[in-house]
């Protein structure tokens, strides 16, 4: 479908749901799902936050100032996955124990305005990666308008600069806990290493980034193009001294640099079916 027809199909998606509650966390895909949702249902649409020591304060904080400037509703909740039996182990499908949670928690919330559903911001480029949440979706009926309405991020992104949705090119963002390789134990120590890493970077002017944590090892990956800054070596001194001052023994750089789902390349086919 052309990109219009694709955002007619969402308005009308969202209008056929009438009412419902967004599980927002300021990205991309949710916030333009939650201001195309309000321009549609009004006072029918709520954001939902969830805090929790995997997500940034940052980012909490980013959410806010966008909802404030679209005027929907938005509340906050807390959703601590490391209390979320089996969680801290980090299985491969720790997305699943995650986002059951997370949408339990936001469809209470739902109820208490009356509200018939709970929206995502899943996205049509989603269904070609592991993604466990999205059974914990399929199970908790949660409706992904923007994947019904076969959008793409590259979509989103274009149609968010043309409604000045100040995250058009924000860059990616998921859960601090994807920075751990599976079966490594997820603790608020090791995430709170990885926000400041991370952070340091964002501070230095890097944009698109992870910061993998292989226990006594940093594993940088930043956007392809920006790989080049680390042939400065005051730059990489400096990155270096600050990760071990965070509590990094060893700081490397990934040269294939950022992608989506980098820990799940090591996942044999059969240890995605959950």
């Amino acid at each position: 479908m052309e990109l219009q027809q694709k955002f007619e199909k969402l308005k009308d998606i969202l209008k056929e749901a009438g009412s419902g509650a967004v599980a927002y966390s300021g990205g991309v895909d949710s916030t333009f799902l939650i201001k195309v949702a309000h321009d549609v249902l009004g006072d029918n649409v709520i954001a939902v936050t969830a805090r929790s020591s995997t997500y940034p304060i940052r980012e909490y904080n980013e959410a806010k100032k966008y909802i404030e400037e679209f005027g929907a509703k938005h509340i906050t909740i807390v959703s601590e996955e490391l209390e979320i039996e089996g969680f801290s182990k980090n299985p491969v499908n720790r997305c699943y124990f995650c986002k059951t949670e997370l949408f339990t928690k936001v469809r209470k919330e739902a109820n208490n305005f009356g509200f018939k559903h709970v929206f995502d911001g899943s996205n049509f480029d989603d269904t070609s990666d592991f993604r466990p949440g999205m059974k914990a979706a399929k199970e908790q009926g949660v409706i992904s308008p923007l994947k019904l309405a076969e959008l793409t991020k590259k979509d989103i992104r274009e149609l968010s600069k043309e409604l000045n949705i100040p995250t058009w090119n924000k860059p990616s963002f998921a859960c601090l806990s994807s920075r751990f390789p599976y079966g490594k134990e997820i603790t608020v120590e090791k995430l709170s290493m990885v926000d400041k890493a991370e952070q340091f970077l964002m501070d230095m002017g890097f944009k698109q980034l992870r910061v993998r944590h292989h226990d006594e090892i940093a594993r940088i990956e930043v956007d392809p193009d920006e790989r080049m800054r680390f042939f400065d070596l005051e730059i990489m001194n400096k990155i270096g001294d600050e990760f071990k001052r965070i509590g990094f023994k060893y700081v490397t750089l990934d040269i294939v640099g950022y992608r989506t789902g980098s820990m799940n390349e090591v996942l044999s086919d059969k240890e995605k079916v959950i």
